[in-house]
């Protein structure tokens, strides 16, 4: 068995063992992944302070995120297609986040449902929403999300329309996984993985079963693709707003501007995000975004969280530092899951939380609650 000492080592496991297209989809940013790349290297230009001799023996990385306790400043974030990086992807995910103490949040395009989920675990986690151009699906959503009991509502803001992504193209990638000439030879030599998903119970939209659409795979697949609505704005936030009682959290603004607005609505917190470098290539990193962020409505109502390249427990400190409150996890999330399923995902954040305390220690610091920017080498 491979040793593995960090993210970047799941990752490598990760791609040995799911086809390529489905690597790819977690892997891979849209066009010419700039700002995919400038997520990663914005995170590495910012250094730490290094202090010495100060007592660090009793230390804590434990916070709150929205009011819910948290073993770390860390959530796993909302990924698509999470079934088909190991089956019954979601459950597993969510199980293993649940058991490391931070918030595991289900995706509306996950493999297993609402319901799945809910049957499967103990404790109530996070739903993300995408507003469709069907209102009422959306609707009947966020009441399915109410009966199992979700503690918070995550709102996707920046996907009214989907940024192109060369690889997934490329590789033909579809749900449930099809088997072409092009990729058989590819999905034949991961048995492993054919064991788990293509032969699982789970393979498709979970949350959209219960539209006629699926009785048709075709169908169902033209539908989601016209679902995504350019007319979204801010009167839908109010609409969701209106049908949620509980904690909302609106993910995707990476504007000092539509932050401003996004605080007004009263939302929980504010995820800063560029999806991942998905959506608007040439978009800035959203490390670079978080300071002008926290510097226009920091102190608010609404907690600033970040989103966009957490790998490790130095770029949660690093985060932290620039003001936000918590951190968000995707990519990293969906390899660890690839790589030894719910125990991958137990591995890795355990890996975050061990490097998150060292670095701590390392910068003279006992707290989370302590981190601001003098941890940072300014």
């Amino acid at each position: 068995m491979a040793t593995v000492t960090n993210i970047q080592d799941l990752r490598a496991i990760a791609e040995r063992k799911v086809p390529r297209a489905i690597f790819h989809y977690a892997d891979r940013g849209s066009y010419d992944e700039t700002t995919l790349a400038a997520n990663k290297a914005d995170l590495g230009a910012l250094k730490l302070r290094q202090r010495v001799m100060i007592d660090v023996s009793d230390r804590s990385t434990a916070t709150t995120m929205i009011g819910e306790k948290v073993a770390l400043p860390l959530a796993i974030a909302p990924t698509g297609l999470t079934g088909l990086f190991h089956g019954d992807g979601e459950i597993h995910g969510c199980r293993a986040a649940q058991a490391a103490g931070i918030p595991f949040t289900l995706s509306t395009m996950s493999i297993c449902s609402i319901e799945d989920v809910a049957g499967a675990v103990d404790k109530p986690f996070w739903f993300q929403l995408y507003v469709m151009r069907d209102r009422a699906f959306s609707a009947s959503l966020i009441e399915r999300a109410k009966a199992a009991k979700c503690s918070a509502l995550v709102l996707t803001l920046d996907l009214q329309i989907q940024g192109q992504r060369h690889n997934d193209i490329k590789n033909g990638l579809a749900v449930p996984p099809r088997l072409t000439l092009a990729n058989a030879l590819d999905i034949a030599t991961k048995p492993r993985w054919i064991a788990s998903v293509l032969m699982g119970k789970r393979h498709s939209f979970g949350n959209l079963a219960v539209r006629k659409e699926s009785d048709s795979l075709s169908t169902l697949s033209q539908w989601i693709a016209g679902q995504f609505d350019p007319s979204l704005s801010w009167k839908d936030v109010e609409w969701v707003r209106s049908l949620w009682p509980g904690k909302l959290i609106l993910k995707g603004i990476l504007d000092v501007e539509d932050a401003k607005i996004a605080a007004q609505t009263g939302a929980d917190a504010i995820v800063v995000s560029n999806h991942g470098g998905r959506q608007l290539d040439g978009a800035v990193s959203s490390i670079s975004a978080l300071p002008k962020i926290v510097e226009a409505i920091g102190g608010g109502k609404s907690e600033i969280w970040f989103d966009g390249g957490v790998q490790s427990g130095q770029d949660i400190l690093k985060a932290r530092a620039l003001g936000a409150k918590g951190c968000l996890m995707g990519k990293a999330f969906l390899w660890a899951l690839a790589a030894g399923g719910q125990a991958g995902v137990a591995q890795a954040i355990e890996i975050i939380r061990r490097e998150l305390d060292v670095s701590m220690a390392l910068t003279g610091t006992r707290n989370i609650e302590q981190v601001d920017a003098s941890v940072l080498a300014l």
